[in-house]
């Protein structure tokens, strides 16, 4: 029986690449999204193409009855879960005092707490496989980016959760993160943004969704590593390159 994995925001940019190189690992895959249903259907599409089985599933990971729904549809459809990838995330931005308390509780409920409902409603069937859970961060989670406040809050407060989860689902379930660095650029970026991307990273380079992907495959077959975070990022964190 194929192993199955669960990836929220699976139907697009850095999700849709893990959704797809999971199910070139072998992996059953259902892809969770929120506002992208022909993408997640497409996603689906590519996977049964390469021999494995998939469903679209919709739903607010924020929300916890749409997460006990997205968790009665692993059931369902295939009764087991071996990895769940908590990569659903907002990307907000604005000065500290100028977001609104509304904004600030969204950011906080899909970037933190969505992590936390999905692992507290799908803990018995990761324990029952020896599972892994797989969280994404980022940069902001080490750096203070005041430009998106809540955003980097979020993700600092995800990686330490990852650590409490890692302890507190041990032995059974190993839980790490990875913090992807420029790997798929915004699409509105122009030449000289995505040169001075490209500059920020000591290896001199852009890297790419399959980095991720690597890392995330990586971490799944590593069954000696929890509560730990890679940075997949070509150096961008240790500084610019110097020149010469």
């Amino acid at each position: 029986m194929a192993r199955v994995a669960l990836v929220t925001g699976g139907a697009r940019r850095v999700g849709r690449a893990i959704s797809l190189g999971l199910a070139g690992a072998g992996f059953d895959v259902v892809v969770n999204y929120h506002a992208s249903a022909s993408e997640a259907g497409e996603v689906v599409r590519r996977v049964e193409g390469m021999g494995q089985r998939a469903v679209a599933v919709g739903g607010d990971v924020s929300s916890s009855e749409d997460v006990e729904r997205i968790s009665s549809q692993v059931r369902r459809h295939f009764g087991r879960l071996d990895i769940l990838v908590n990569n659903a995330s907002l990307f907000a931005s604005g000065p500290l005092l100028e977001v609104e308390e509304t904004e600030w509780d969204r950011v906080m409920a899909v970037n933190l707490k969505a992590p936390f409902l999905l692992v507290k409603a799908t803990a018995d069937l990761l324990t029952e496989s020896q599972g892994t859970v797989i969280n994404l961060v980022d940069l902001s989670a080490f750096q203070p980016w005041v430009e998106y406040p809540h955003h980097a809050v979020s993700k600092a407060a995800l990686l330490h959760l990852t650590r409490v989860m890692a302890r507190a689902m041990a032995p059974h379930v190993r839980v790490n993160a990875v913090a992807p660095g420029a790997v798929l650029l915004p699409e509105d970026y122009d030449q000289e943004e995505r040169e001075r991307s490209r500059k920020s990273a000591a290896l001199g380079t852009l890297g790419s969704p399959r980095d991720v992907v690597d890392t995330v495959l990586f971490l799944e077959r590593s069954r000696f590593i929890t509560g730990e975070v890679v940075v997949v990022d070509g150096g961008r964190h240790l500084g610019g390159r110097r020149s010469g």
